[in-house]
Parts: structure tokens; sequence; C-alpha cells
């Protein structure tokens, strides 16, 4: 059973935030408390809801002694009874710290591993992917840097997608899949194997990391692209490295002004995501059932098309309906690894 004063604090808490919120504040202190305010109010409700359902099961259980209200008493006992352990469950959920950066947009970074240029296609192929599954949830997609191979493959893509809930949705996408098929370069039908990397970063803004002009070094460099007058004449790529971190980030559009902004963008998602992971390692001890490590080495999914099939090694879920999956129908499997990721949190909060 969750401790009694534990849920106690937190409609205390949600008390002293209206209070609060009813003064005159600054700007900023007004916008922080609004937030959790808005956040804790339904878990407070939550709360106050099992409170009055544990105190009505120990009034009734005070009227066993009384002969007239006995029956009455064993009645209301029953129904509460039954209606306490999902309670209990619901405000356990409740209870499960929240990810501060769940709400944020994310930076992704797309890589090929171990394949060639069967690789690259199939790093193409898992971008594709992702666009479709924002494009189904109404997020923007904005392509912040690409490289691509001769048949269209990617060298590298990095690029933003925009929206309420991306990074809580696609977080779980960190890591190396495989995919085992047959290439297009193929000639003698011979299944391959090949890999890709993911890494979801939550977008940071300037007030998360603060970055100091003397710790980045900017060059400007000539385009490089499909060709063209203006990537000829102009210098206007941008690379920017991080000195004391050595994270090198460049962006290579027409406009140099653009450019900074975009590295600068990636930079400061990179250093978010890095001191994220860092607090994480210091943690890990007590998230043993976590899923997955976060390591950008694990592999965490294969993408068998041959069998039609779909494996998400983390969680040993296996669906076969690769071809509704590479169109962008992810939820199942972002639902699964969501749930998943609930019930070792769950488990962690156990004594």
């Amino acid at each position: 059973m969750i401790k009694r004063d534990k849920i106690e604090q937190i409609v205390q808490r949600l008390g002293f935030l209206e209070a609060k919120l009813s003064s005159a504040m600054a700007p900023d202190e007004l916008a922080a408390l609004s937030k959790e305010y808005a956040d804790l109010k339904p878990i407070a409700e939550e709360a106050a809801a099992y409170l009055k359902a544990l105190d009505e099961r120990a009034a009734a259980e005070a009227l066993l002694h009384d002969p007239e209200m006995v029956d009455l008493a064993r009645e209301e006992i029953a129904v509460l009874d039954a209606a306490l352990p999902a309670m209990e469950a619901r405000m356990r959920r409740a209870l499960i710290p929240k990810d501060a950066a769940d709400a944020r947009p994310a930076i992704i970074e797309i890589r090929p591993g171990t394949g060639g240029e069967e690789a690259a296609l199939f790093a193409a192929d898992l971008w594709r992917m992702y666009v479709r599954f924002a494009e189904a949830r109404g997020w923007k997609t904005e392509t912040l840097e690409e490289s691509l191979t001769e048949l269209g493959g990617l060298k590298e893509l990095v690029a933003a997608i925009r929206g309420r809930g991306v990074f809580a949705a696609l977080k779980f996408e960190s890591g190396v899949h495989r995919v085992q098929r047959v290439p297009e370069t193929e000639s003698g039908g011979r299944i391959h194997t090949s890999a890709a990397t993911v890494a979801v970063l939550p977008e940071a803004a300037e007030i998360d990391v603060a970055i100091a002009d003397s710790d980045v070094r900017i060059d400007t460099m000539r385009a490089s692209g499909a060709g063209g007058q203006h990537v000829n004449t102009t210098d206007s790529a941008v690379r920017i490295t991080h000195l004391p971190t050595g994270i090198v980030v460049t962006s290579s559009e027409k406009s140099q002004h653009q450019n900074r902004a975009r590295a600068m963008e990636v930079l400061r998602a990179r250093l978010f995501d890095e001191a994220r992971r860092e607090a994480d390692t210091a943690r890990a001890a007590d998230r043993k059932g976590q899923v997955g490590s976060g390591d950008r080495s694990e592999r965490i999914r294969t993408y068998n098309f041959p069998q039609g099939r779909v494996t998400d090694h983390r969680i040993g879920l296996t669906l076969y309906r690769l071809e509704q999956v590479m169109q962008g129908d992810l939820d199942e499997l972002i639902e699964a690894l969501t749930a998943a990721d609930e019930a070792a949190r769950l488990a962690a909060m156990e004594p």
C-alpha cells in the first residue's frame, strides 16, 4: 500500500499552489508554478479520491461492531475492496517520476552502420518511416543536415521533428536498427544483414544549455551538394566545434546565418543529451529494469523482410506486419515500449 503521508503531501501541495497562484508574483515564477499546478492537478485528484475511499473503508470497518449496521458495513467494504486495487494502481502510475523532456520536440540523427550501400539505403528507409509517423500525428519535420549516396542512401541525416510529445514517443528509437533483406544491389538473391544507428535527442533551449562564445570555434566552408552556381561561389556551410567536448556539428544550406542557428540548435541538443545521459548513468543502479541502456551501440530492433517481421529485442516483441511498420505505423511498438518502461519504473519504486 502507498504510504498515506506521501499521498497527503500531494493534495497539500496542490492547495499551496492554488493559494500561491492567486497572489502577485514575477512572470517567470507564475509560469513555473502554473506548469507545476497543471501537471499536479490530475495526480492530486486521483490522490484525493484514493484517500476518500480509504477513509470510507475505515469508517465502514468501525461499524462492523454495531449489530444493526454490520450487514451494511460489509456491503460497503466489499464495494470498496473491489475498487481500491484499481485506484491504487492508478495512483502508483501517477507517482512515477516523469521525464521532464517528454513534451519536447526532438532532434533525430540517422547514420548507416555495417553493410555499405545497403546500410545507407536502409538508413534512408528509416528516415521515411519516421517522417510518415510524424505526418500521421501532425508533427513537422525539418532536415537540418543531409548527405546522400549516389543511389539515394543516407550517409548522414540530422533533422528536427517538432510537435508536443515528440521525444516521449521516439526516445526509445535510439540504438542500432538491423535489417535482413535482399539488397537492391545484390544480383544473386542472397539475404544480407546491414545496420543503421538512430539517436533521438530532446530539443534544448538556450536556457537549458549555456554555451560560452569562448567554448566554440566556428568555421565557414564551401557548401557541398548537388552543385550549381550558389554552391560553387558561396562559403555558406558552417562547422561549429565545441572545444570542451570536441563535439562537431555542421550545416550546409544556402544561408550562412541559418546554418549557424541550425548548427547551434544541434549542438545544444547534443550537450543537453550528454548531460542527461551522465545523470542516467549515475542513477543506473536504481533502474536495472529499464527498457534498454540508452547505449547508441545497443542492437534494439531487427527488420526481417523475407519473413515480414520486426522484432524489438529489448522487450521480446515480434510483429508480423513489417510493411505497415515501414510505412510509419509504429504505434504498437511505441506503446509496448512505453508500457514496459512504466512497469520497470513502477518496480523500481517498490520498497
